[in-house]
């Protein structure tokens, strides 16, 4: 399992928007200045996360981009798949290897190490990280 630069940019992103909150409109420069992400990577990143209903934009000379859902809702899950997609549950190896028990039990111990790590994924919420 493999998580994207452009999903670190969103966790990064989410968090600086969460962390000034309390100015209701951020702009994608400033968090592109803050971190040293290009802008219009960024821009594509932040509008994923809109899609995904965790952030809200707003078009115009005073616009930018907020949280669409309160922090205690917003989970490293949701930002993680809203970028990457969802997490593979398995690598297909039965289908290699149909009689060998190695790669059988390779792919029960992969769909458990998934099934973990979405869990806790999905139990941390940006407020936590905060």
């Amino acid at each position: 399992m493999r998580v994207s630069r452009s999903t670190g940019y969103a966790i990064l992103g989410v968090g600086y928007i969460a962390r000034k909150k309390d100015e209701k409109i951020i702009l994608s420069q400033s968090i592109s200045k803050e971190y040293g992400i290009p802008l219009e990577y960024l821009l594509k990143i932040l509008q994923q996360l809109v899609r995904a209903n965790i952030l809200r934009s707003k078009r115009g000379p005073r616009g930018g981009f907020s949280l669409a859902q309160p922090l205690n809702k917003i989970s490293l899950l949701q930002i993680i798949e809203a970028v990457d997609g969802p997490m593979p549950d398995s690598l297909d190896l039965q289908e290699f290897a149909p009689n060998e028990k190695f790669g059988k039990n390779a792919e029960i111990a992969y769909k458990k190490g998934v099934a973990q790590a979405r869990a806790v994924f999905d139990k941390t919420k940006v407020a936590a990280l905060l």
